[in-house]
């Protein structure tokens, strides 16, 4: 079979569905990546999979504002002919979809890993765009063989809002996790001890870590007032993440160098910081699963995240961790606190964590479930 891959950025593909593609090449099928150019285009290559680059229209979500981008995708999927046309994040779904209904593509899959921050902001112009989205993929999934999400509540929505039949729907949690390399071991106790000397952290501090974009829809300001409150408690709140340029909900540098919390900016060594914290947080308002909770629990990290779609996916309140309301720094101080100040706690929280994640969320669970998919929907799988 012949399969592509379309997505908005070749990090997408890269990070999240490399483990997908490798597995379904080893079962002999071919696998086409479809993506702008971008500096993860080469490792791609580099696996051995074929790229071919389009031009995505960055603009409106509007078809006929992206009709250039429609069109080459129409072009590139006739020339290859696929018999699976598999499409990532908003607008591959939409492009994507309007092109290979157009190119005669026979099976068409999409995956929605989140409605987005449109979701969250109530203003009168995300009102408008949540109108233009639920429109579109209105028209889209009524062509689309399955779409799948990465979460119970997403579909749920869609479906009351009659945007989408039930029977089209299908739920992959998550986007899986390297349960082998995210693991409690993955570094040592000398080297975790040498990552606290070098940003000035004592060894008995207790840490407690944010991973995220610097937005205010992630709960960023929360994480930070939830610092205010526990000032005097003597515990380490590090934050990992940079501002976004041009996005309206960015906060300011200015802002995350608030000496109460310690911006590290954006780093790439994700394993050893959460290694070396004793729990991590995210107040986020919306999510599709949240890679980083997947991160903390592989690791045997407890949680403290928000009772809200996507992020309560991850937590058994009580057991590895706590839910907490959104937009609420107090509740999410004391249950912060909670765990900090009880090492029994932490310790039981983590090993519970790491179970779940295990059970759950390991990637070969993940690719094993696409594979059940894909042979459900068609007969040369």
């Amino acid at each position: 079979m012949k399969i592509v891959f379309l997505s908005s950025l070749d990090l997408n593909l890269y990070l999240f569905r490399i483990d997908i593609m490798l597995k379904f090449r080893e079962l002999g099928h071919e696998i086409i990546a479809i993506i702008p150019e971008g500096k993860y285009s080469e490792k791609i290559r580099k696996k051995g999979f074929q790229t071919i680059s389009y031009s995505l229209e960055r603009g409106s979500l509007n078809p006929f504002g992206g009709l250039s981008s429609i069109l080459e995708l129409k072009n590139i999927l006739q020339n290859i002919k696929p018999d699976i046309l598999h499409t990532f994040t908003v607008k591959p779904n939409i492009y994507g979809t309007i092109a290979g209904k157009l190119a005669g593509v026979p099976i068409i899959l999409n995956l929605v890993e989140g409605l987005g921050s449109f979701y969250v902001d109530d203003s009168l112009k995300s009102k408008i765009i949540r109108i233009i989205i639920e429109n579109l993929y209105k028209f889209i999934f009524s062509y689309s063989t399955k779409v799948i999400f990465v979460n119970s509540d997403d579909p749920k929505y869609l479906i009351n809002q009659k945007i989408i039949l039930q029977d089209k729907t299908h739920i992959i949690k998550s986007v899986g996790i390297d349960t082998y390399e995210y693991n409690p071991t993955a570094i040592s106790q000398e080297r975790k001890i040498q990552i606290k000397n070098s940003l000035g952290i004592s060894e008995n501090k207790k840490i407690a870590i944010m991973i995220a974009r610097a937005i205010f829809h992630k709960g960023t300001a929360d994480f930070y007032k939830m610092g205010e409150l526990l000032r005097d408690k003597g515990y380490i709140f590090l934050f990992v993440g940079d501002i976004d340029k041009g996005n309206k909900w960015s906060l300011s540098k200015e802002f995350m160098k608030r000496r109460v919390v310690k911006w590290l900016g954006w780093r790439d060594d994700i394993i050893d910081l959460i290694s070396i914290s004793d729990l991590v947080v995210l107040p986020s308002y919306r999510e599709g699963i949240p890679r980083t909770l997947l991160e903390a629990m592989a690791i045997g990290k407890p949680i403290v995240t928000t009772d809200t779609v996507g992020c309560r996916e991850t937590v058994n309140h009580g057991e590895n961790g706590y839910l907490v309301p959104v937009a609420s720094p107090k509740a999410l101080s004391e249950h912060v606190d909670k765990i900090l100040s009880d090492e029994v706690l932490q310790k039981e929280m983590g090993i519970k964590s790491r179970e779940r994640a295990v059970s759950e969320f390991d990637i070969k669970k993940i690719v094993q479930q696409y594979i059940e998919l894909y042979k459900k929907i068609s007969d040369k799988f």
